[in-house]
């Protein structure tokens, strides 16, 4: 069986081991006869499923009562509206501004609700997080909203501020959470797309603090309401249920490599080793301010960008898949999230030291 070294942004790499086992459960799910893609989301089957992998994010994050556990569809860019009309009735809600994904965050919020940037380093090219002594929180808000990682531009949040008691942090985590342990009590809520750390596109995760739901107004749309999402246990309407069973795979998985402190480690080290050989050669460069390199996505440039076709040419003939950057900023971009093996960063490592010295 042939699997190539996958360093693309998302959808991105699934562990083999769940893959091997969504194969075996098809198509005769545990014997019941179909597969889980069949059954109903209301029936006991998939209520077993639905309610054991809620019990496993749990222990992986440490995740208490106070939170509800959501499984959305919509992708977490639709989490850019509901956090602002949720949340943010008759205070603004404020942005701190770092990469791609924050920015857009903001602007989409701002169609909606009343915003408030806080902090920017769009001037400075999104290289680096804003001292939080710099942060103007003068007015009264509603949240802080943050990206704690910028897939794009490669700037990720090592430490968090202190904000007031009644001021919840919102956390776009789509490409950190479950990559490492966090202190979920610091968040009011969190979302993240799935298909970074979590399990295959179509699911959106929302864990959201209880008291926040009390925000929610009745007059929302049903399926735009937390609080109504809660209240029916995320099966307002069908929910993405074969994205819920391999992510709840993924969490098992997680579970069996020894948690989060023990991802942490590996993920450290992955990125570690390859900002190393960037920082140690004259081919490669990476402009973020090294307290705000991000674990998850590490971009690249070429000193000569001619070389950029024949980079990727290469590279893909030796396996190594997904390393062209966003069409935004263009260069490369390696994607190290949990699937990702230790190996194929060795891979990638040696080629690219290879390449220079060929260049």
């Amino acid at each position: 069986m042939r699997r190539v070294h996958n360093f693309s942004a998302g959808p991105a790499a699934l562990p083999l081991a769940v893959l091997e086992q969504a194969k075996a459960d098809l198509p005769d799910y545990h014997g019941i006869g179909s597969t889980i893609l069949e059954v109903s989301h209301r029936g006991p089957v998939f209520d077993n499923v639905i309610e054991q992998a809620k019990a496993d994010l749990r222990e992986l994050l440490g995740l208490d009562e106070q939170f509800e556990v959501l499984f959305l569809q919509g992708g977490a860019q639709t989490q850019f509206v509901h956090v602002p009309i949720n949340l943010a009735a008759r205070k603004p809600g404020g942005y701190v501004v770092t990469g791609y994904w924050s920015n857009l965050a903001e602007r989409e919020a701002a169609k909606l609700a009343s915003t408030h940037i806080i902090a920017s380093t769009k001037t400075d090219g999104f290289t680096h997080i804003p001292a939080f002594d710099t942060w103007t929180m003068e007015q009264e808000l509603a949240y802080v909203h943050i990206a704690t990682n910028e897939t794009i531009d490669g700037v990720e949040f090592h430490e968090l501020p202190d904000l007031p008691a009644d001021l919840p942090l919102i956390g776009d985590m789509s490409s950190t959470l479950l990559s490492r342990p966090i202190d979920v009590n610091k968040y009011g809520l969190i979302y993240a797309g799935a298909q970074k750390n979590i399990g295959p596109a179509g699911l959106t995760l929302v864990l959201v603090k209880r008291e926040l739901l009390k925000r929610c107004d009745s007059k929302l749309p049903n399926m735009f309401s937390y609080a109504i999402q809660a209240a029916k246990d995320s099966m307002y309407n069908t929910p993405p249920t074969f994205s819920i069973y391999l992510a709840g795979l993924v969490f098992k998985w997680l579970l069996t490599q020894g948690g989060l402190t023990a991802m942490a480690q590996i993920n450290q080290r992955k990125a570690q080793n390859l900002y190393k050989c960037i920082d140690a050669s004259s081919l490669y460069n990476n402009s973020v301010a090294i307290s705000a390199r991000s674990w998850m996505n590490v971009p690249f440039t070429l000193i000569d960008p001619n070389l950029n076709e024949r980079f990727l040419e290469q590279a893909l003939a030796r396996d190594l898949v997904g390393l062209k950057g966003h069409k935004s900023i263009g260069g490369m971009r390696a994607s190290l999230y949990n699937a990702v093996a230790p190996e194929s960063v060795d891979a990638l490592i040696a080629f690219m030291q290879e390449f220079e010295h060929k260049a």
